[in-house]
């Protein structure tokens, strides 16, 4: 069990611009404060993922979101709110609500809500955060700390130990407007 004191730490370096890694529920993610402009990029760099693909958004409940969803179709609301939290990854209009360095390209930007109990709490101490697997582009996902620390080695300024979530697979996406399915679970 990790302990509070960890998580509050934790947060700390992220609301201080850091870049992390977490268990999430299939594989070890990277996060950072998604407004941290030299974070973002930071984080980018360390995958070598070109900012235009776009990055995900996690939170602990639907409520943090509230700045983006408030004001879309209570439908498209509902949707949302019947699947989270959960291993759902949503595409959301940004409505210009979001820096670009976020949303890349994309006119919607990736939400979802976690059911991992870790990333819950620390997003309850951070609001939300990015989240990305860890892993450089083209490198298979993390499923370890160690194998984290072997495609970062002192590069990231906090590790949040603790298990996965025991799913196999990441997050399904879907586009919230037309329903289509973007990666399957």
């Amino acid at each position: 069990m990790v302990s509070h004191w960890r998580v509050q730490r934790v947060a700390r370096v992220v609301r201080s611009g850091g870049v992390i890694a977490y268990p999430t529920e299939a594989v070890w993610g990277l996060g950072c404060d998604p407004w941290n402009e030299d974070a973002v990029y930071r984080l980018l760099a360390l995958k070598e993922r070109p900012m235009d693909k776009g990055l995900i958004l996690i939170a602990d409940n639907i409520r943090q979101f509230d700045f983006l969803l408030a004001d879309l179709p209570q439908a498209w609301q509902d949707r949302l709110g019947g699947t989270w939290p959960g291993p759902n990854t949503w595409l959301v209009p940004h409505q210009e609500r979001l820096p670009e360095w976020i949303t890349g390209r994309h006119r919607s930007v990736a939400l979802r809500v976690s059911d991992h109990p870790l990333v819950r709490e620390l997003c309850a101490l951070t609001g939300p955060l990015v989240s990305t697997s860890a892993n450089v582009a083209g490198r298979p996902a993390a499923r370890s700390r160690l194998r984290v620390e072997q495609y970062f080695p002192r590069q990231l300024d906090a590790v949040l130990n603790g298990p996965l979530g025991g799913r196999r697979n990441p997050s399904i996406i879907r586009d919230l407007i037309t329903g289509r399915v973007i990666r399957p679970d």
